[in-house]
């Protein structure tokens, strides 16, 4: 460990090998912080929070803080950060809360700075929050998800692997995998077909992911008829059975098609 006699660390916690820390770091007792990881100036890692190796702490982020939830009484919670997980400066990250006991950043992960991620959040492997996003209580951020900057998340949404959320939009609804979601309110413009393809999705994949959300978002059906014809039209396949599962366990409900809600407007 490479470290700075400005900085405070608990004798307590666990620093793997490698690990950088900056000048004017704070590192609390009941901390796990894996090999190779970096921790810039002036962050603060709180009690219960376990972080990977090969980790970037940027300047001023703080990690594992008390939950803001009122129900929150400190009872015993963590924060897990997996490996190669990027916070960039100034980002506030929660522990869980009695509920699921733990928040989790998954693999690979980038949150940019300013962001909040609140208590019991799941951002999976390798998503991306953008500059400022605000995550509530309970949500799930899928893997190699894109929420744009500015965006706030309310509580228990949960947005789809590989969807993108266009920047300054609300999430009150939830967003299924593999779509493009933007407009206010929020509404679907599209399979996010970029996304997919570098993700290494090919083109008979992507055309049969358009298929089904043209059924749903775009030939005007409500959800009950869309999702009778997707079952009666599409082939089987394993991506059809994951949207389908997605859309059925979703206890918000999911963002509709921007022409559907213009025509209930009207």
């Amino acid at each position: 460990m490479s470290g700075q006699p400005h900085s405070i660390i608990h004798p307590d916690a666990e620093i793997g090998q490698g690990v950088v820390i900056d000048p004017f770091v704070t590192i609390e007792s009941d901390v796990v912080i894996g090999d190779g990881t970096w921790i810039g100036s002036q962050a603060c890692i709180k009690s219960g929070t376990k972080i990977g190796a090969n980790c970037k702490i940027f300047q001023g982020a703080i990690v594992g803080g008390d939950s803001q939830d009122l129900k929150f009484k400190d009872e015993k919670t963590y924060l897990e950060i997996s490996d190669g997980v990027t916070i960039r400066e100034y980002c506030t990250i929660n522990r869980g809360t009695r509920a699921t006991g733990v928040t989790q950043i998954k693999k690979g992960a980038l949150v940019m700075a300013y962001a909040h991620v609140a208590h019991d959040c799941l951002v999976d492997e390798y998503a991306v929050l953008a500059n400022n996003v605000q995550l509530a209580g309970h949500v799930y951020i899928g893997a190699y998800a894109i929420v744009g900057g500015m965006t706030a998340v309310q509580q228990f949404v949960k947005i789809g692997d590989h969807s993108f959320i266009g920047g300054g939009t609300l999430v009150r609804k939830d967003v299924p995998p593999y779509i493009r979601v933007a407009r206010e309110p929020l509404s679907y413009i599209g399979v996010n077909k970029i996304g997919l393809k570098r993700r290494g999705f090919d083109n008979d994949t992507i055309r049969k992911i358009n298929d089904i959300y043209r059924i749903l978002f775009v030939k005007h059906n409500n959800l009950s008829i869309g999702l009778r014809r997707v079952n009666n039209e599409i082939d089987d396949s394993l991506i059809k059975d994951e949207i389908l599962e997605f859309i059925a366990k979703s206890d918000k409900g999911i963002i509709r098609g921007f022409r559907q809600m213009r025509s209930d407007d009207y």
